[in-house]
């Protein structure tokens, strides 16, 4: 098994606006990037059992060549700076993926 923290340089969550967030995989070697897109190992099905979602909220796994980087985009549970909300920059939900592996 490969842990995804060994071969990604920058494993990151972002706003994607107010209603979504984009999680960034990047990683430190081309040959790398390409086996794990061409394997297609992050697909909505398993980016939504990860993160305990419904797979319908779970918008685009995205591979992007010229960064090295696969990215997710979600629907956010509450738009960001919603009452209650805790995340309001989307910055604090990469953990899961830190724990990765395949």
């Amino acid at each position: 098994m490969t842990k995804l923290v060994d071969v990604a340089s920058v494993i990151r969550s972002k706003n994607s606006g107010p209603f979504e967030i984009t999680f960034d995989i990047m990683f430190k070697e081309q040959a790398v990037f390409e086996d794990f897109a061409a394997k297609n190992v992050m697909t909505k099905a398993v980016f939504a059992k990860l993160y305990g979602m419904a797979e319908s909220d779970v918008l685009s796994v995205i591979a992007f060549p010229p960064s090295k980087a696969v990215k997710i985009t979600i629907v956010r549970p509450m738009a960001s700076g919603a009452l209650g909300e805790k995340d309001v920059y989307g910055a604090q939900q990469h953990g899961p993926l830190l724990t990765f592996s395949y």
